[in-house]
């Protein structure tokens, strides 16, 4: 019987975390575990759970995932919510790759054609929008996501918010009346400015507000939801379905789950599925590399209550690398019409490069998250 008789990992530019599993019959599967700032504490992780791995039966995918998840005294959280992550997603990419199907027809099939794709365009600096706007719908893109603002006050000032209103005018004047843009708030509104700003924007009729308060004051996001008609996004910091539970019953239209964050394809499909239960729609986070991507479109594939996905090509995070360069074959995911089309190769629907894998992490990376502050010295949230 083939079992697990490898597990490596490979830090890569620009920020990314791959996790590499091999059978013993030499089938392998690649799964992306990446933790913004975090990959070498997850990389631990990883190994640690390498022990448990070795000699496993590969196709047991969910006796994996209930032990990694629950095995141990202490779980949950990004480090050890990234870590399953990686693996889930390479064990699924091996079971489509042995069966040689793609993964969407293992969680039921495809219920649709094709996927919705954004791109990320700015915004904590207002110069550069409209062009940066441009560009993606010159690439074939029909929705983009912006930040609202750079550092905002805990208060906004008169300035600050007209900011926010002038940024997303800007937007709407250039996507016209048939293309959308999403507002990220980023978390770093309080309660009180988000509350203020978001009747202001309702005639700009945003797809979404994302993350209007941190992820610790979800307890707060019902306020927002039943003070604006525009649809309410949260979730890219929220790790399992009990996180979600209270955001669901506050009234979020939209949850945004992080497939190398939150359990991966096992633990997202079961968020997808409570999702519906709250008529909330889902749009992952993915500001990551082509393992993520793949991961996502896969979920996509097979669940009803896919609204749209987020991908990272172009975006400014990516230095010393994009997405594309770890991948033999890009034509899977090309942008067509602003969509990208169903995957047909088997597991994740994608070819890495090893070789450029191996390369990369012989060089390694040391992103770290920019730590902002307030012009009176404090710290300013992400």
């Amino acid at each position: 019987m083939s079992h697990i008789e490898r597990v490596e990992t490979f830090l890569v530019a620009p920020r990314w975390l791959f996790v590499r599993l091999e059978t013993s019959d030499g089938v392998v599967g690649w799964g992306e575990a990446s933790l913004e700032g975090h990959s070498d504490a997850v990389r631990a992780v990883v190994e640690q759970f390498a022990e448990y791995l070795i000699g496993a039966d590969p196709d047991r995918i969910e006796d994996h995932w209930q032990v990694l998840t629950k095995s141990g005294f202490y779980r949950g959280g990004p480090v050890f919510g990234s870590a399953v992550s990686g693996i889930d997603q390479a064990l699924w990419d091996l079971k489509g790759k042995s069966l040689g199907v793609p993964v969407y027809q293992l969680l039921g099939g495809a219920v649709r054609d094709r996927i919705r794709m954004y791109g990320w365009v700015g915004g904590d600096d207002p110069s550069g929008i409209t062009d940066a706007i441009a560009a993606q719908i010159a690439v074939g893109l029909t929705a983009v996501k912006m930040n609202a603002s750079g550092i905002m006050s805990r208060v906004g000032t008169v300035a600050e918010i007209d900011g926010v209103l002038e940024r997303v005018a800007a937007a709407r004047a250039v996507l016209g009346p048939d293309r959308d843009v999403a507002v990220d708030f980023h978390g770093r509104f309080t309660l009180a400015n988000a509350r203020r700003i978001a009747p202001l924007l309702e005639p700009l009729r945003p797809f979404f507000i994302e993350e209007p308060v941190v992820p610790e004051n979800s307890h707060l996001i019902g306020q927002l939801a039943q003070a604006t008609s525009i649809p309410i996004a949260t979730g890219e910091r929220l790790y399992t379905r009990q996180d979600f539970l209270p955001v669901f019953e506050a009234g979020i239209a939209v949850a945004q789950p992080d497939l190398s964050h939150a359990g991966g394809i096992s633990e997202v499909r079961r968020i997808a599925a409570m999702a519906e239960v709250y008529d909330v729609q889902l749009a992952p986070h993915c500001p990551l590399g082509p393992i993520a991507l793949a991961a996502c479109l896969q979920v996509g594939f097979a669940t009803p209550n896919y609204l749209i996905q987020e991908q990272s090509i172009g975006i400014h995070y990516n230095q010393g690398a994009e997405v594309l360069d770890y991948v033999l074959d890009k034509e899977p995911l090309k942008f067509i019409d602003g969509n990208i089309e169903l995957l047909t190769g088997p597991g994740l629907g994608i070819e890495i490069d090893e070789a450029a894998v191996r390369a990369a992490d012989s060089r390694g990376h040391t992103w770290r998250s920019p730590i902002w502050r307030h012009a009176d010295g404090a710290l300013a949230e992400w």
